[in-house]
Formats: structure tokens, sequence, C-alpha cells
């Protein structure tokens, strides 16, 4: 099980208050016979999907006696394992109501159901068009989930957008409240929760992701820079080898620490190993995980490169980023991006839709929101390495 997001973890004060707010607008909209959306909003590591666990148990247990026909859709295979796993634990969850939107879209449509209500965690992961390789024939996934639904609840980031087949914008959800007239709500979580990291730390990473700033480190050591903020563990590594047998050491003594790494290596889903390679680094990139443990709780994954795909919503207690050749040293501590240098191909796939005033600059954007993905998956460290060395070679010239 991922305790992250077991339904009975407790909650902070804010994310009750807003789990309170959601329950009474699906409460009120099913009373009225109204269609819904409300929209929580919140960085990576916010709580936002502990609160979709929380509810969609409380709507479970309330089916019981007034038979409402609930879902939770996630389109995130690993995720999906973690929801149908911890569904177990509970016998009032059913694993068959844990479904990819593609899975429900499909099925409602063919058992003519109209379900009460869907929650949707990740919806910055919803296709935004049609993707036949995936047996979505439609053009927007939330559109068809709100078509057939009465109340809709998505969890949302922008900043967790990573493919322009689902490349999605607060415009676009707007549209679809205005075009399909429905009753709208609209929540934002605040305060971090996942990453025990001081508020420079987070400055730190916002900093960079947002405004491609390279900002000053305060400490620094013979093999890093950076060092223990308020008990939370920031290193900037000149050598990727050094930083990952750090890494090892943190695994053995904490468990569930990883590697990650923009994907700015090549890789593709052959049954081949491909690898990363930076100096006397060289690792392997994760497999296709065909089992029902996620990759970020496999033991034997410590061996192995992580990407955007299989650590995005997961916690890790350590996580070393390597920071790709996309990410350019530009002068003067600041950054840029080259996007011919990113690999992902599938990422950057033609988009159909002609939505898009700017296909360079939303490419960009989805770079900046996979090192922001995986710079905030650490509980208790980030370690980072730039492959691009004037970066390392700035901050250390400019470390107080």
């Amino acid at each position: 099980m991922l305790d992250s997001v077991l339904p009975d973890k407790h909650l902070t004060e804010e994310q009750q208050d807003v789990f309170n707010e959601i329950l009474d607008f699906c409460q009120n909209n099913l009373s009225a016979q109204t269609q819904g959306l409300f929209q929580l909003n919140g960085d990576a590591g916010t709580g936002k999907s502990v609160i979709l666990t929380q509810l969609f148990l409380q709507l479970e247990k309330a089916a019981k006696k007034n038979g409402t026909d609930n879902y939770f859709l996630v389109n995130h295979p690993e995720l999906l394992k973690v929801y149908q796993e911890n569904a177990g634990g509970y016998q009032e969850l059913r694993k068959n109501r844990f479904l990819r939107p593609t899975t429900f879209i499909n099925r409602m449509n063919k058992e003519h159901k109209n379900p009460d209500v869907v929650v949707i965690d990740e919806a910055h992961l919803l296709l935004s068009e049609a993707d036949r390789y995936n047996n979505f024939e439609q053009n927007n996934q939330l559109e068809e989930i709100i078509k057939l639904s009465k109340v809709v609840i998505i969890v949302y980031d922008e900043r967790q957008v990573l493919k322009l087949k689902s490349f999605w914008s607060q415009k676009v959800i707007d549209n679809l409240v205005k075009r399909f007239q429905l009753h709208y709500q609209l929540a934002t979580l605040h305060v971090q929760m996942r990453m025990q990291a001081s508020h420079s730390v987070l400055k730190w990473v916002d900093t960079l992701t947002n405004d491609l700033t390279v900002k000053q480190v305060t400490k620094k050591n013979k093999s890093f820079l950076g060092g223990s903020y308020q008990g939370y563990d920031f290193r900037i590594y000149p050598d990727a080898e050094k930083m990952y047998q750090q890494l090892r050491l943190d695994n053995e003594t904490y468990q569930k620490s990883r590697i990650v790494a923009t994907a700015d290596y090549p890789s593709t889903l052959d049954g081949k190993k491909h690898f990363v390679n930076e100096g006397n680094f060289h690792l392997p990139w994760d497999q296709y995980n065909y089992s029902n443990v996620t990759w970020a709780q496999k033991e034997s994954t410590i061996d192995e490169i992580g990407s955007i795909y299989t650590v995005q919503g997961f916690d890790l207690n350590y996580v070393a980023v390597i920071i790709g050749p996309s990410i350019v040293y530009a002068g003067d501590g600041k950054i840029k991006i080259d996007i011919d240098k990113y690999e992902d191909q599938e990422a950057f796939k033609k988009r159909h839709q002609a939505d898009l005033k700017d296909v360079s600059e939303a490419k960009k954007a989805i770079i900046r929101n996979s090192m922001n993905v995986l710079l905030k998956r650490g509980v208790k460290g980030v370690y980072v390495y730039f492959h691009d060395s004037r970066i390392y070679d700035y901050l250390e010239e400019n470390s107080k």
C-alpha cells in the first residue's frame, strides 16, 4: 500500500475544510439534480490526492444506503495500481470502481449508464485530443466524462501537464463550464505537505522551474553545494555518480529513495535496456512495469533511473534528479530550454487540435513541468545534478 494516499490518513485543517466543501458540493448538486464540476488546484505535494481518496471512501459508504453510482478515475497506470490495491483494505471500496478514463468512457457509453459522482485524480493527464492508439476516439476526455456524469470532481495542476496530447489550460476548463452550464466551484491548496523542506528550498525549486533562474545556494561542501536546511537535505552535485552513491546509502537507511532524470536521454519500449551516461555514471532507464507492484515500491529499482511517468504522484524519501541536456546555461544565473534535446517523442507528438498559439512555448512548458514534478518527489531530501556543468560552476562561484 502507498500510505500517502490511504483514505483514512489524517487531514490538515486546510485539507479538511476543502474536503467538507467538496462533499457539500456533491450532495447539493445530486439533491438539486444539477450538473456540477468541482476543481481542486494545488502544486505537487499539497495533498490533493489524499482529499480525493477520503472523499471517495465517504461517497462509497453513503452509496450503500442511497444507491449512488460513483467512479474514481486516473490516467496513470502506476497510480491506478496503488488505488486498486488500497481499495482491497476497505470493505466499502470496490476495485472495479477505479478505472482509466478511456475504459470508463467506452464502458459507460456501451452500457448507456450515467453515473452520479466521478472523481478524477491528476486531471492534467487527461487527453485533450483523440488518441486512437489508446482507443480514445473523441476529442476531449473531460468533456466526455462531463457528458456522462452528474457531478465531476477534478484535481488539476497546470504545472504537471506533460504531453501535447494532454495539454490543458484554465481557459479550456472555463469553456467547458460555460458550454455545459455547469455549477462550478474552485478551491486551491497552498501548503506543501510532501516535502518537509524549508521555504528557501521550495523557493529555489520554484524559481528554477518557473523563472528559469538559478538562485544562489547558501551552503558549501567539498563534494556538493547545499546541505541540511531545517532538517531537509538539499544538495547540488557536480558528479552524478557521487550523487547516486549517496542516494544508495540513503536508501539503505530510509528505503524508498530513487534516482530520476528528465527525458533527455534516448529510451524506447523495445525490451532492451537504454542507459543514461553522465561521466562515470552509467545506469539503465526503468522498464515497462508489468507487475502489480509500482516502480517506486520495488526494491530492485534502486538500480534503475525513473522517469516522470513512473514517479508522478508518488512520494520518495530521497530523490536524486539528473537534469539533462535540454537545460542549458544562458549566463548571468539564467537557464534556457533547448527543445531539440528533449528525447521524449511521445510528449511532443504532433497535436492535431489547432488550439495552441505557440507550440514551441508549449513544449518548453512541458520540460519546465517535468523538472517541477521530479524535483518535488522527496519527503526528506532532494539532490540535483545538471548535465550542463556551467550551471554548477556558476553556483559554486556565487555560493555564500
